[in-house]
């Protein structure tokens, strides 16, 4: 197709928009990708933020070593979403302020966030925020074998009748 009439201000205008785009281009292409640990705190943070809380069960933590030559801690634990059992794994060295896997026991319950719709992608502990217990929950142990609670009108018949 050939243009027979193009005034200066279009053939400005395209020139403009080239220029634009190229260095719109140029500079998505030269910018800093993130990290993989950049990646994984902005996922935790969004867990963080964003994620429902479901009750799971800490199974064990597990020393594995890593491509790299490190040692990474991972956290095992289960969680029941929809019906549906989950086994999954989060690794908690970055974590060492908040998560000591000397502390943690396998099979106490843990609090888990997860992504609605994506529940694989959930966490037990992040910066901001722990699932983790300290330990297990201490109900009240009565001495008596039917504990009193008061003088409701049950206990006025029964004493009435007693007398």
């Amino acid at each position: 197709m050939v243009l027979r009439n193009t005034s200066e201000w279009g053939a400005g205008a395209a020139t403009l928009t080239v220029l634009a785009m190229a260095a719109a281009g140029l500079i998505l292409l030269r910018r800093k990708k993130p990290s993989a640990e950049e990646l994984e705190r902005a996922r935790r943070r969004f867990l963080v933020q964003s994620g429902r809380l479901v009750d799971g069960m800490l199974l064990d933590v597990v020393e594995v070593d890593a491509d790299d030559g490190r040692n990474l801690t991972m956290l095992i634990y289960n969680c029941r979403i929809g019906g549906v059992d989950y086994d999954c794994s989060q690794d908690v060295t970055a974590l060492s302020a908040i998560v000591d896997p000397q502390r943690v026991r396998a099979g106490f319950p843990c609090t888990v966030r997860y992504q609605p719709g994506n529940p694989q992608n959930s966490i037990v502990a992040a910066e901001q925020w722990s699932g983790l217990r300290a330990g297990l929950p201490v109900l009240p142990v009565f001495d008596e074998t039917r504990p009193s609670f008061g003088h409701g009108a049950a206990d006025q018949v029964a004493e009435k009748s007693a007398s």
